[in-house]
């Protein structure tokens, strides 16, 4: 039911504007989503978090992954539609680490130290690109996420966060 004034105001606006066709409002069209741009994870930042880094990977403890199916760890099954939403690319990262030229022993601090800064900024998801070679990088990295107390779980990149050779990883928040 339409208000007075609001029927004053049409015909006021009618008598102002008397070639004017109301509009039809029938088609909604979504708003565009803004797409952030995700942050390197520096030197200079790095450094500091290599210091602070307060857990050490084990090479020895090899996790359960298919080689079939894209990589991916959920620690609870609570958190698998964020899980599903970071494998539709509906989450971004915030920050990136770039692994290439890494030795092994280099790598586990750099992701120690990531996963520090990212929980002390209260960061949620976090890049990691180990690249696709099928190398050493490639092959450790989720096995040493999965053992920290910290990554909540992880899923192969979508394609345009770099496919088979990233890992999208969801962190806690800190309370």
């Amino acid at each position: 039911m339409a208000k007075k004034s609001d029927k004053s105001a049409k015909t006021a606006f009618a008598t102002l504007f008397p070639d004017a066709t109301p509009v039809k409002h029938d088609k909604y069209i979504a708003p565009r989503t803004v797409k952030k741009k995700t942050a390197k994870f520096e030197s200079a930042q790095r450094e500091v978090n290599r210091q602070q880094a307060s857990f050490e990977f084990s090479d020895g403890f090899i996790a359960c992954f298919s080689d079939e199916q894209p990589v991916s760890f959920m620690k609870d099954e609570r958190i698998k539609p964020t899980i599903a939403a970071i494998k539709k690319g509906l989450i971004m990262p915030d920050i990136e680490l770039d692994l290439h030229g890494l030795t092994k022993a280099q790598a586990k601090l750099e992701i120690s130290a990531l996963i520090d800064h990212a929980h002390n900024h209260h960061i949620e998801c976090v890049k990691i690109v180990h690249g696709v070679s099928g190398g050493v990088l490639k092959q450790y990295t989720p096995h040493w996420l999965v053992q920290h107390p910290l990554v909540l779980g992880f899923h192969q990149a979508p394609r345009h966060h770099g496919g088979n050779g990233a890992l999208l990883v969801l962190l806690e928040k800190p309370l």
